[in-house]
């Protein structure tokens, strides 16, 4: 199985209303590659099915979505997690910790 289909696998475990990081999936999948697995989060082909909305930055700011930095699909990112109920100051999450969603 490649990294891609593992690591699409592993995302579908991460329960609404909780995120996880590119950090904690690469850890979780054995690899140190955190920018490869947002690089396959960026080429997600199933999306929302699997929710790679849900996987952040490590500190707790939104990172990408949908190879975007900035602009309409961040704020998209940050309303499909907010009708999960993750709240937000700014772009960033608030009581990340909280809602940080180990393996």
């Amino acid at each position: 199985m490649s990294l891609s289909e593992r690591a699409y696998r592993l995302l579908k475990k991460v329960p609404k209303g909780k995120v996880t990081t590119y950090k904690e999936m690469a850890r979780a999948l054995n690899t140190k590659a955190y920018r490869a697995i947002g690089q396959i989060m960026r080429h997600n082909p199933d999306a929302p099915h699997t929710p790679c909305h849900r996987c952040v930055a490590s500190d707790g700011s939104i990172g990408g979505f949908s190879g975007q930095t900035k602009g309409k699909e961040i704020s998209r990112k940050i309303s499909m997690l907010k009708k999960e109920g993750v709240k937000f100051e700014g772009n960033r999450i608030k009581n990340f910790e909280k809602v940080l969603y180990r393996f």
